[in-house]
């Protein structure tokens, strides 16, 4: 079964969802285009998300995804914690801040009750979930209104415990894609493997629709991996120039420049590994640091770095996401990119 069959969806396009560069506006359009329009929610409190599922019901009577997060909520180690003020300490005195200053950055708070109690309410027909899943009691409930339930797969064991846990497809996150990589079963990061390395395992080893994600960013990588078994495909980095997006001035013109060609999987921005665009923070304290406290405790030491330098027009301590093709932003609407990534029928 296609995703298009899956979902009802017009065209297997499904738009990553990418917090803290994009609400309901992308999801909207994405959805109003014939793709999968896709919410973040990780980082949404419960009258944001209220506002935010109003807004997608009002403006679109197309199938969309909402996207949480599955991770345990960290202890707080408080020898970790003193490892990464001193990293962090140098910097701090260079632009006059007191560490003491540093403010709790925004949560990013794992599904829950409460949350689902939200959204049965508004019964989003597609559930998605970054690593892992939740518990089975949850998944039961989120299917009872009917939802499809997808998830992402760094490798091949963790894409046989999603469908052996209740994913209804499963995403296929090759290496090369931007922001978080959703790594559940494993911490290493040599476990890691291209989108088209990944995704054929995948295919032979699970017998539910996967999606393949990682470095697409036009019709021929969309057509390219439906061609190597995808049911669909999933896509974040071609939309961050779009018109519907959140992304500020400093992370697009690093976007436009050549520096988009050099990513590189750090956990200096919120102690899990992502993709990010490389900048002095990762150059200097990356990209994987051993001081870097758990996710999401790294976020709080950064923030006001990242504060202080974007005042002065710098992106050096921001977290830049972007998976490693960044050939297909461009400055359009969110509907003609979709369009565009349909392959020819």
């Amino acid at each position: 079964m296609n995703i298009q069959e899956l979902l009802g969806i017009e065209l297997p396009v499904i738009q990553a969802p990418m917090a803290g560069v994009q609400g309901s506006a992308l999801a909207i359009a994405v959805s109003n285009a014939g793709g999968l329009g896709s919410l973040p929610c990780a980082m949404l409190g419960p009258d944001d998300l209220r506002s935010e599922l109003e807004t997608i019901r009002a403006q679109t009577d197309k199938p969309f995804n909402v996207n949480f997060f599955c991770h345990s909520p960290p202890v707080v180690d408080p020898a970790r914690e003193a490892a990464w003020r001193a990293a962090l300490s140098p910097y701090y005195r260079e632009f006059g801040i007191e560490l003491d200053d540093a403010p709790a950055g925004p949560g990013r708070a794992p599904f829950d009750s409460h949350t689902a109690d939200i959204l049965e309410a508004f019964e989003p027909p597609v559930v998605s979930f970054h690593f892992g899943l939740p518990s089975p009691e949850l998944v039961t409930r989120v299917k009872s209104w009917g939802a499809t339930i997808l998830s992402s797969a760094t490798t091949v064991e963790e894409a046989r415990w999603l469908e052996a846990n209740g994913a209804d497809a499963v995403i296929a996150q090759g290496v090369e894609a931007g922001g978080h990589r959703g790594m559940f079963l494993t911490d290493d990061p040599s476990t890691q493997v291209g989108t088209f390395a990944l995704l054929p395992q995948i295919v032979s080893s699970v017998t539910c629709p996967v999606i393949a994600a990682g470095g697409i960013a036009d019709s021929t990588g969309v057509a390219a991996a439906m061609a190597m078994g995808a049911s669909g495909t999933q896509v974040g980095t071609a939309y961050l120039l779009c018109t519907e997006t959140n992304t500020t001035a400093i992370h697009r013109a690093a976007l436009k420049s050549e520096s988009a060609k050099h990513t590189a999987l750090t956990n200096v921005f919120t102690g899990r590994p992502a993709r990010s665009i490389v900048n002095r923070i990762i150059r200097e304290l990356g990209p994987i640091s051993d001081s870097a406290p758990a996710f999401p405790l790294a976020l709080a030491g950064v923030m006001p770095l990242r504060a202080k330098a974007e005042s002065a027009g710098s992106g050096d301590f921001s977290p830049l996401w972007s998976g490693q093709n960044a050939s297909g932003c461009k400055e359009i609407p969110a509907g003609e990119m979709t369009r565009s990534l349909a392959p020819e029928r």
